[in-house]
């Protein structure tokens, strides 16, 4: 079964920086499709960023000039690069993984994904 890691995570005071990373496992075909998903308590999931397998990439408007996303040494990493970090960007953050998507122009459907990883908390503090 395919498998994500996800590191990074912790916490960063208001206006820091982090990266967060999702690598994944047990698939070898070109198309990877990573999702970057967060959610805070009392709140649904909310999907953040996307890098599709043609390596087009969309953010939502929300995170757009703070937040972006790029492939890591090769296909089966991505990052979350996050800056000038607020308190309401505190969440749990998953990454998400489609073997489907290739040109990215929103957040994915969630039918899509066919594997999630287990979630990294990251807290912003004032």
């Amino acid at each position: 079964d395919v498998q994500l890691v996800e590191s990074g995570g912790g916490s960063v005071q208001t206006g820091g920086s982090m990266r967060l990373s999702c690598t994944v496992s047990n698939y070898r075909y070109i198309t990877v499709c990573i999702t970057w998903f967060r959610q805070a308590p009392g709140k649904e999931r909310e999907g953040v960023a996307a890098i599709g397998g043609d390596d087009s990439t969309f953010t939502i408007a929300s995170v757009k000039g703070r937040f972006s996303v790029s492939r890591g040494n090769d296909r089966y990493t991505a990052h979350l690069d996050m800056n000038n970090l607020q308190p309401e960007d505190t969440a749990m953050y998953f990454c998400a993984f489609s073997s489907q998507v290739l040109n990215i122009m929103n957040i994915p459907p969630a039918r899509l994904f066919e594997a999630w990883g287990q979630g990294t908390q990251f807290t912003v503090s004032s």
